[in-house]
């Protein structure tokens, strides 16, 4: 009996017969196509079996002209489709991931800035106020001698003494590791 009689019949009386020898003829291309797809054996066997579940209602709902390669595309498509959903949820444990290693380390870093930051009240004045404002408030070497009022060489003098004098305090006060 041929796939269009066999289809013919499922379609007018969900005889499980007609079925079963569709699975026993199409089911190994089935799986092989899953395996070219998915490669790995469970996740194939698993596909596999819910493509077989739903083909009964997929055969009924479509007009089919050859068998064969309709069921190849119908497999191909459903591999597909269950790749980007795994793909979906791949990049969501990796955002997931990410954000939390994010707050780990903000987590990690928030105790170097307090005390960072009260050491840098230890310094100079004018030395503290240039660290501040070139490095935490990120403004250019002429906007802090025009914030300051100083001239440039003494805000590149007071950004290198204070960057060398805060490591020096670091140090001493045996916070800082190299």
């Amino acid at each position: 009996m041929g796939d269009s009689e066999l289809i013919a019949i499922y379609k007018e009386s969900h005889d499980t017969d007609s079925f079963g020898i569709i699975y026993e003829r199409y089911g190994h291309l089935v799986m092989g196509t899953c395996m070219k797809y998915l490669k790995d054996e469970f996740e194939a066997k698993d596909l596999t079996s819910k493509i077989f579940e739903e083909l009964g209602d997929k055969i009924i709902k479509h007009s089919i002209d050859y068998f064969k390669g309709w069921i190849y595309r119908l497999t191909k498509n459903e591999c597909l489709m269950y790749l980007r959903k795994q793909q979906t949820k791949f990049l969501n444990q990796v955002q997931i991931d990410l954000l939390t290693e994010e707050s780990e380390q903000i987590e990690n870093i928030e105790p170097k800035l307090v005390l960072l930051e009260n050491t840098l009240s230890e310094l100079k004045t004018d030395q503290e106020q240039c660290l501040r404002l070139f490095y935490l408030e990120n403004k250019s070497y002429h906007e802090v001698s025009a914030i300051l009022k100083l001239d440039l060489n003494k805000v590149k003098s007071a950004i290198q003494n204070g960057k060398r004098n805060l490591k020096l305090i670091l140090i001493q006060n045996d916070e800082f590791k190299q």
